[in-house]
């Protein structure tokens, strides 16, 4: 079932956002008095085709990764007399700017649209109240401790968790202070507090902003009480069963679940002892634990869960825009996200973040999986951020992307006249190589994940 999603996730996904981006270019072109010959959704053997009254063959490709609009244009191909006038290259360098930024515009237009019908569906959000604060970390020596909830970082507010790692992952790499504003329990007024960063995570490959703090996210206790087992997991493979209660793990007690996850993430691939009590019987069972991740990130895996609770009333807020202030939130969170994924791309340049965290078309097909199968508001929240990566990443100035011809049509209209063929003919070489060295990283880092 999970692969059914990815597949239809992953179409879904790219029809939508591949679709949205030629419609831009489509949409501003008719109006500058282009001719459009084609608009693809996909590449290859066309599967579909029309046309419209003006002539333009609408067709759905094979391959549904990308697409394109063919318009009439003096450089691939002759042009009838009659019709020079509605051939791209004949237009002004406006207009041929305006047609080509619409693409990457629309993609943003599309996530703000996203992004407001999810403000007023709401959300249900968890407090992010500290629940420990590990001795010795950056948030202990900052005065941070247990019971306190997190506001705001940088004078951004936090509403949740989520809130708090998206404010957190944009320091990674960095050094100075980052400032936090917290409010104890019960209290109204809120408290400032600064962070000493250090070159923080840099060059990580799978940073844990929220945990490298040495801040654990309250959440209520859950006893060590087996409900599931991965089937190809240690705990499966050692002999233990759902409703075995975890006592202790080499001789040190059990009393809550963190407690045991705590342990064993320190453990990978070592031998331990599990005491366990099953129908009333006590029975040490040795245990070979597995690892997952590589690095400073690796750690032990049991392959085992417990029943989730519910979480108190207390611990949980429910937020919601109405539809003029859904629009701001949605604006609101394109410019933060937008700015994110440009600031990510300057540290991966500058070696402040890893660029294994880059991902290719294998992540993004089992986000768009797990997203879809999560429901409607996880996936519109996916289908906001892919579109506005997609938006950003074809506004780089690289030749063969959009932001490679607006940087040759803006020198055209600073300089009067366009560049020559030959430096347009070089920056596409270079800008091909650039953009096949990227999409081979990210498929290598893909695979490596697997």
């Amino acid at each position: 079932m999970s692969a059914l999603y990815m597949i239809i996730g992953t179409l879904v996904a790219l029809g939508v956002l591949v679709t949205f981006h030629e419609f831009g270019h489509f949409w501003v072109a008719r109006r500058c008095g282009v001719k459009v010959l084609r608009f693809s959704v996909g590449f290859g053997t066309p599967l579909l085709r029309w046309h419209d009254r003006q002539g333009t063959e609408f067709v759905v490709a094979a391959i549904p990764l990308g697409g394109y609009v063919k318009m009439l244009d003096e450089r691939e191909g002759e042009v009838p007399a009659d019709q020079l006038d509605q051939s791209f290259n004949r237009k002004s360098v406006r207009q041929r700017i305006a047609i080509v930024a619409a693409g990457p515009v629309a993609n943003f237009l599309l996530a703000i649209l996203f992004f407001w019908v999810l403000a007023m569906l709401g959300s249900q959000q968890v407090r992010p109240v500290i629940g420990a604060v590990e001795t010795g970390s950056i948030a202990a020596v900052a005065g941070l401790h247990e019971g306190q909830e997190i506001v705001a970082i940088d004078g951004e507010p936090t509403s949740g968790w989520a809130a708090v790692n998206l404010q957190l992952v944009s320091r990674l790499g960095e050094s100075g202070t980052l400032q936090v504003s917290v409010r104890e329990q019960g209290a109204t007024v809120e408290q400032a507090r600064s962070l000493a960063l250090n070159d923080w995570l840099k060059g990580e490959d799978e940073p844990d902003p929220i945990a490298s703090l040495g801040i654990r996210p309250w959440r209520p206790a859950l006893e060590p009480l087996l409900a599931e087992l991965d089937p190809k997991g240690p705990a499966q493979a050692a002999g233990l069963k759902s409703g075995d209660r975890l006592l202790s793990l080499d001789g040190q007690a059990l009393t809550d679940w963190q407690q045991l996850v705590d342990l064993v993430r320190k453990r990978p691939d070592a031998r331990v002892v599990l005491r366990v009590e099953r129908d009333g019987a006590q029975l040490d069972v040795p245990v070979k634990l597995a690892s997952r991740g590589e690095g400073k990130a690796k750690g032990g895996y049991l392959g085992a869960g417990v029943k989730a609770v519910e979480w108190p009333a207390a611990m949980l807020r429910e937020v919601r825009y109405g539809p003029l202030d859904a629009v701001a939130e949605g604006v609101r969170r394109t410019w933060t996200m937008s700015v994110l994924t440009l600031d990510s791309l300057k540290k991966m340049l500058f070696g402040e973040l890893s660029v294994k965290n880059l991902s290719g078309p294998i992540t993004i097909a089992k986000v768009a999986g797990a997203s879809a199968q999560s429901g409607v508001g996880d996936f519109l929240n996916f289908l906001a951020y892919l579109s506005i990566s997609l938006g950003v990443l074809n506004l780089l100035p690289i030749p063969v992307l959009d932001g490679g011809h607006l940087l040759f049509y803006l020198i055209e209209w600073a300089r009067g006249r366009p560049l020559s063929d030959r430096v347009q003919g070089w920056g596409i070489q270079i800008g091909i190589s650039l953009v096949v060295g990227v999409m081979l990283l990210a498929l290598i880092n893909d695979l490596g994940r697997l």
